[in-house]
């Protein structure tokens, strides 16, 4: 990941860092990698991920037709 500083504004790059870090998730995988996460346990994570990501699609979609 590349971020240029333009007029040596330090502060305006690293904002833009971190937000192409968040975007991609970095934060979020460093945290969950703090502690060891038994793989049962990260498959029911992952499952419940999943869950309510396709609960949240289908409510944003049954908005958007109007039910």
């Amino acid at each position: 990941m590349q971020v240029t500083v333009r007029d040596n504004n330090v502060e305006q790059a690293s904002r833009v860092l971190k937000k192409k870090l968040q975007r991609e998730g970095v934060f979020r995988e460093m945290k969950l990698r703090r502690f060891f996460e038994k793989p049962s346990e990260r498959k029911a994570r992952e499952k419940a991920e999943a869950i309510r990501r396709s609960r949240k699609t289908m409510r944003k979609r049954m908005e958007r037709e109007g039910f």
